[in-house]
């Protein structure tokens, strides 16, 4: 079967097409700008990009671009719409009211339309994806694939806020997490490599990349994870402020005649290793800034490597114990320079870093010693394919 896996966002569009038998993409790509003036980035597999300028005033006219561009005569992959079996959609926000995948029905959607509050920017767009791929493929399954939903495992002590439990009972106010289709497929892919039961191992997985997250996996369930009602709280990241003292909000406020929106701005856009280096949000920008002799890119990888290692930490003690760390994601995957930062943290667990593997990038690399303790990986996150798998055993 061949899988249309969609990511709608609210100007933009990534996909893939993808061999299910296979599990290799046929074509990946991107639109962008939709509403503005839209731009169609093509590219089949084993060609270079094609970029093509195009009048994109809705996601109907970017995804009927994706399609013609998956059947062109020239350079399409496919011969026609009938060869696509099923249509995989990331769908941010599931709440409570989704614990795993699902073919998308009128219930399925109006379910996640009362989830839109909990992710205003993001699951109105994702829904647009949906209802455009039923008007142009009429009778093809639509699967919703949620980030939230790998962490639906997590005991209430995980998932509680300490506060008033009213707010629990009345808005669904708790720990959610994100990521959840990377987390999912790069902790079975430990299991695999290690070659033992999912079940039977303690896993913690670093998906490091411009919005971060860590979980820990236990029993084949996810027990915690750090990123909370929103993809704000947890780590430092590449513009998120992460973990801060809520009182931080008000006092800034007040300096700087902010509003709660002015505030969010900050927090969300503003801040992580940008704002602290006053450089890039980039980590290729921090470290060659830091080589160059830039303290406040220095510091920003410091402080980005030390919260990652505390919460690694944190889910060592939740795990009572750990099997595997594995690194992913695009700093995960490339930035050797953090990856060792953070392992060296970490000797108490009986950790070494293998430094010729640990100075590679974005392959699947074993960077723990022979003899440590712990096996660390890097292991390329797909959550394209995850979003493929999850739809072909729906459908």
């Amino acid at each position: 079967m061949k899988v249309l896996v969609i990511n709608c966002g609210s100007s933009s569009l990534k996909y893939q097409l993808i061999d299910s038998e296979t599990e290799e993409a046929l074509a990946t790509g991107l639109c962008e700008r939709i509403g503005i003036d839209g731009r169609l980035v093509y590219q089949p597999a084993g060609c270079d990009k094609i970029k093509t300028d195009l009048a994109m005033p809705t996601h109907n006219e970017a995804i009927q671009f994706v399609l013609d561009a998956l059947t062109n005569a020239d350079n399409g992959v496919i011969k026609s719409l009938d060869e696509v079996g099923a249509i995989g959609h990331r769908i941010v926000h599931g709440g409570e009211k989704f614990t795993k995948s699902v073919v998308i029905t009128d219930e399925v959607i109006a379910a996640i339309e009362e989830c839109n509050d909990l992710a205003p920017l993001h699951n109105p767009a994702n829904l647009i994806g949906v209802r455009t791929c039923q008007k142009l493929m009429p009778g093809k399954p639509n699967v919703a694939v949620f980030d939230t939903a790998f962490h639906q495992t997590m005991p209430a002590k995980a998932f509680t806020y300490g506060l008033p439990y009213e707010y629990y009972e009345k808005y669904a106010v708790r720990r959610y997490g994100f990521h959840g289709t990377s987390h999912d497929f790069v902790s079975h892919r430990a299991a695999e490599i290690v070659g033992k039961p999912y079940e039977d191992l303690k896993i913690i997985v670093a998906h490091l990349g411009n919005g971060a997250s860590i979980s820990a996996i236990k029993d084949g369930k996810c027990q915690d994870t750090s990123m909370g009602l929103t993809p704000l709280e947890g780590l430092v990241m590449g513009t998120r402020s992460g973990d801060i003292d809520p009182s931080i909000m008000e006092f800034i406020a007040k300096k700087e005649n902010l509003d709660i929106a002015g505030i969010m701005n900050v927090l969300n856009k503003q801040s992580g290793v940008q704002g602290i280096s006053q450089l890039s949000s980039d980590f290729r920008d921090l470290e060659e800034g830091a080589n160059a002799g830039n303290d406040k890119a220095q510091l920003a990888m410091e402080v980005f490597a030390y919260r990652v290692a505390k919460y690694i930490g944190s889910y060592v003690a939740a795990l009572n114990g750990v099997d595997v760390i594995a690194f992913t994601a695009g700093i995960g995957e490339n930035a050797p320079t953090i990856r060792k930062m953070v392992l060296g943290y970490l000797g108490y667990l009986g950790i070494s870093v293998n430094e010729e593997e640990n100075g590679k990038r974005g392959d699947e690399l074993l960077i723990s010693t022979a003899d440590s303790k712990v096996k660390v990986y890097v292991i390329p996150t797909n959550e394209e394919l995850a979003i493929c798998r999850a739809t072909v055993a729906l459908v």
